[in-house]
């Protein structure tokens, strides 16, 4: 069973940082693309930044310029950085991940996965 495990939220003032982490449960799991949502109260859930198989990324409007999306096969972690923090960045997020198993014979398409959720809340 794969789980996603999301590290990295927290309380942070208005302009600061955080950088959230995503990564399988087993050395068995491998990552090979992913994408970071976000749900604030009341609102649908959001893509904010992905990364695809070949390292091509794509930002959300809002968050452009302040949020960067890596995925570090070597240590098989996704990261969000995100910089200049904004109230209205306060939410849970989410990565989501395309996971690879890989077995005796080869890898095995799992297909994507969601993590538990990290509360993120940019306050004074």
């Amino acid at each position: 069973q794969v789980q996603l495990v999301e590290s990295g939220g927290g309380l942070v003032q208005p302009g600061g940082s955080l950088r959230l982490s995503c990564a399988p449960s087993g050395s068995i799991f491998y990552m090979n693309a992913m994408g970071w949502y976000r749900q604030a109260p009341g609102k649908e859930r959001e893509l904010v930044a992905a990364i695809n198989s070949v390292g091509s990324t794509n930002i959300q409007d809002s968050v452009k310029g302040r949020f960067t999306v890596s995925l570090d096969s070597a240590k098989n972690t996704g990261y969000l950085q995100m910089n200049s923090l904004i109230p209205e960045d306060t939410a849970v997020y989410y990565c989501n991940a395309h996971v690879l198993k890989t077995t005796n014979t080869g890898w095995v398409d799992l297909g994507n996965y969601w993590g538990q959720g990290t509360q993120v809340t940019v306050s004074s």
